[in-house]
């Protein structure tokens, strides 16, 4: 009998079955891949990109850039980069925008590139993630006629700081803040302070502050004087490190370290009563949280539901939050997320955020926005305080920096080596003498440029005060620190994104006696924007500290 082998059993319609499942099989593999990306290690990984066509009859469309892959594999810890010069890259977890201009023939097509990080099967995007309020920009050049287009992220067009300030006063009566479960005498304290406040009578004796950088310099001084003598914090223990309780006081965060490592070591402020606070500051830093939990937290809605759980274990253990849903909590957060994760559960809380984006749910009059101070020695906080005079700087315009956003792409385009006066460079080089040079434009002009990067906040505010040169805020519905307090058109300029192409002409209708004199008052706000190992009166820790006082005083209900 012949023994029949194995191979011998396969007739042709077995081999057309097995072939036909392979190619279903490698079909539904490529199909998962092109809707999700390739699972690949981190240090090296070059994601697909989603491409939507725009035809464009336009002739004179510029192009930007072209890319047809990004590497995604960099981390997007900024605690490590040198926002001066921003080395390295910041990747966003979620998207980034370039717009190209592809030329075939006759017909231009204005191409917006939306890539995307590349995503594991294991971790597929949370559908949250995706942003609704893209909308297309174009910004047309006055001088030639040329358009370029830049992708934002905001659904309706931008608030002016006209805007914003009508929006202070409107918060006053709109916020709908709870009533509290049972009464406090704390609550009793807010009132009596926000009556004091409201009736007092015109100051003269400013205490060195130049009034003119104040709204209104006597309620400022009576708030603050107020502050000083009755507010008390408590500071919640609960919570490990390095999530909670661990400052890191250098680097792009600083603020949010700062803050949190002057705060925990209080005397005058801090008590360890819960009853007798009229604040409760959750001491968690967003970064650390974004950095320290590994892998199962990618997204931002499992970051969000970590913070939940501590709220929710002070909630259960303590009688404070659900007193007032969480309206006397507040926070201080710097990282970009820093919104987006509290916006939920703190959502009744003060909230001092970096990125004060009135357009992605900050809230003026609620919320405060937090200063970005990128400190590079903890030791040395003040070092390079200063400038020159306004005679011996003889550059209209400054800014140097990684092309970050849709922005900056667009600014460097328009100006790089077209004006003497206008020094307008990409990213510098990143050794000590170029450092230098840098520093040395920004005490040297007389305008500094403050040009938004991913997100609307950027370090170079505070670095413009530093180094007493004007700021010039090109950010669409950002709103500037301390803006409660602070009359900012009186030492700052601010641009719309769609005038930069305008931008030299805007700085030359500015006159020379105005702009010594916005010169002179960023020398006498200057103050408010310093830390100090040891903090001292009108510092950055009190201004902070009295920001969510303010918010509090003036949102705080009774039974």
């Amino acid at each position: 009998m012949r023994i029949i082998t194995r191979f011998e059993r396969f007739h042709h319609s077995d081999i057309r079955r097995l072939l036909s499942g392979i190619i279903v099989i490698v079909g539904f593999v490529v199909l998962l891949v092109l809707c999700f990306g390739i699972p690949c290690p981190k240090t090296f990984c070059l994601s697909p990109v989603t491409v939507l066509v725009i035809e464009s009859t336009n002739s004179n469309v510029t192009p930007v850039s072209v890319m047809n892959y990004i590497n995604l594999s960099d981390d997007d810890d900024n605690d490590n980069v040198d926002e001066e010069f921003e080395e390295g890259n910041k990747n966003k977890d979620l998207d980034r925008e370039n717009d190209v201009v592809i030329r075939k023939e006759k017909v231009e097509i204005n191409v917006s590139v939306i890539a995307r990080a590349n995503i594991s099967l294991r971790n597929p995007i949370d559908s949250s993630e995706s942003d609704p309020n893209l909308v297309m920009v174009r910004v047309k050049d006055s001088r030639n006629g040329n358009v370029l287009s830049m992708r934002k992220h905001e659904r309706r067009g931008a608030i002016s700081i006209s805007q914003m300030n009508s929006l202070l006063i409107q918060s006053v009566s709109s916020f709908k803040s709870p009533k509290p479960r049972w009464s406090s005498a704390r609550d009793s304290e807010m009132l009596s302070a926000r009556f004091e406040i409201e009736k007092v009578s015109v100051v003269h004796e400013f205490l060195g502050l130049n009034a003119s950088v104040y709204r209104n310099v006597s309620k400022f001084l009576r708030s603050y004087d107020l502050m000083e003598r009755k507010l008390r914090v408590y500071v919640y223990k609960e919570g490990g490190k390095p999530i909670f309780h661990k400052p890191m006081p250098r680097g792009i965060y600083a603020s949010e370290g700062w803050f949190m490592k002057l705060m925990e070591s209080n005397k005058k402020f801090v008590v360890r009563d819960p009853r007798k606070a009229h604040l409760f500051y959750i001491p968690i830093s967003i970064k650390a949280l974004r950095s320290s939990l590994g892998l199962d937290f990618q997204t931002r809605r499992s970051l969000a539901d970590h913070l939940k759980e501590y709220v929710d274990l002070i909630a259960g253990k303590y009688k404070f939050w659900n007193r007032t849903g969480g309206a006397d909590h507040f926070i201080v957060a710097c990282h970009d997320w820093g919104n987006k994760l509290t916006k939920k559960t703190m959502k009744n809380s003060v909230r001092a955020l970096c990125n004060s984006n009135v357009a992605q749910g900050f809230r003026i009059g609620t919320d405060t926005a937090l200063p970005v101070t990128y400190i590079r020695s903890a030791e040395s906080p003040l070092e390079y305080l200063g400038g020159k005079t306004p005679s011996e700087r003889k550059i209209l315009a400054f800014f140097a920096g990684s092309m970050h956003g849709y922005l900056r792409p667009i600014l460097v385009k328009l100006w790089e080596n077209k004006e003497p006066d206008m020094k307008i460079v990409g990213p510098m080089p990143r050794d000590r003498e170029s450092k230098k040079q840098y520093r040395e434009y920004m005490k040297s002009s007389k305008y500094c440029i403050c040009a938004r990067g991913y997100e609307v906040h950027t370090p170079r505010v505070v670095e413009a005060i530093i180094n007493e040169c004007v700021p010039v805020i090109i950010a669409d519905n950002y709103v500037p620190p301390f803006f409660e307090v602070l009359n900012w058109e009186e030492f700052a300029v601010f641009v719309e994104e769609k005038d930069i192409p305008n931008l030299r002409n805007i700085l030359l209708s500015i006159s020379e006696e105005r702009y010594i004199g916005m010169q002179a008052r960023v020398k006498a706000v200057q103050q408010h924007f310093l830390w100090h190992k040891k903090p001292v009166k009108f510092d950055l820790f009190h201004m902070i500290l009295h920001s969510i006082w303010h918010s509090r005083v003036y949102k705080v209900k009774t039974r």
